[in-house]
């Protein structure tokens, strides 16, 4: 019988009483349908020292969501594991917004993106734009400015600056408001199900308690368009256990926001089946 980790963060372990919890509301159908295939399979937090991390035939990456802040820490971790999934190359590449640089390199349709690394001097949109991390998650440390608060925008970037971080300014997509962003959810390799997530960043002020929990979920259908740039965008990760791809709608055109692959919400919720078809592409990789 193979025994698998889901590897999570102690925030994310369901039941958790801590401040900020945000439990991982996949894990317990997923282990339901791990179960259900005669795989052992328990969740792990991924920094506890006492974790014997030798025992498990595969550590799948689920919910670690404070890796951000020990990145460096995290890619290690990952990279002592035997049989990891995502692959730790995939787990490098996608924890650093850099991506969207090279995906643009590769001709895939992305959000406008400027990056300004420690010691640049940002330079804006004439309209309104969002200040992120390059290594974050969710809509931590994000936040939306109109013209006018340019101003709060440069505090911003020079804010993380200061924090040894680089920053991303992209142009506000309107279309956000109106129709939200649209997540296609990839699992084996195959398209799953897909989602809408509402508009998560209104004003500056919410750059204090924006959080991905704020999000209004509705499930979706994935338009052919979407579903084929989010399929150019996942062309060199063939090898995916899973993968969830973020898109916006801009003057008619579909755009990659973010391409996950390292510890995204899958929203099993929202795609019947999803949790079996994770399972069934896990059992597959043991055998």
């Amino acid at each position: 019988m193979s025994r698998v980790a889901l590897a999570t963060c102690r925030i994310a372990v369901p039941g958790a009483d801590l401040p900020g919890a945000n439990p991982d509301v996949d894990a317990p159908l997923l282990l339901t349908a791990l179960h259900d295939r005669g795989i052992t399979a328990t969740l792990e937090v991924w920094d506890d020292p006492d974790v014997d991390w030798d025992q498990f035939d595969a550590v799948v990456v689920r919910s670690t969501w404070d890796y951000t802040s020990r990145r460096e820490e995290f890619l290690s971790w990952a990279r002592a594991r035997s049989f990891i999934l995502n692959p730790y190359e995939m787990l490098e590449y996608s924890s650093d917004k850099h991506y969207l640089v090279d995906l643009a390199e590769r001709g895939v349709d992305v959000v406008e993106t400027r990056v300004v690394e420690v010691g640049e001097t940002a330079s804006f949109f004439d309209v309104d734009v969002v200040v992120k991390p390059a290594i974050g998650a969710g809509s931590a440390d994000a936040a939306r400015y109109s013209v006018e608060e340019e101003a709060g925008a440069r505090a911003h970037v020079s804010d993380l600056h200061r924090q040894n971080r680089a920053a991303l300014v992209q142009p506000y997509v309107d279309s956000v408001d109106s129709r939200g962003e649209r997540a296609l959810v990839f699992i084996g390799g195959e398209f799953s199900h897909a989602l809408t997530k509402a508009a998560m960043l209104n004003t500056p002020a919410e750059f204090r308690d924006a959080t991905f929990r704020r999000a209004q979920m509705s499930g979706a259908n994935a338009e052919p368009a979407a579903l084929d740039l989010a399929r150019r965008a996942l062309e060199p990760f063939a090898d995916a256990l899973y993968a969830r791809v973020d898109l916006v709608e801009s003057d008619g055109e579909w755009r990659v926001m973010e391409l996950e692959l390292v510890e995204p919400n899958l929203f099993f919720a929202f795609g019947e089946g999803a949790a079996d078809r994770f399972a069934d592409a896990l059992f597959a990789r043991l055998r």
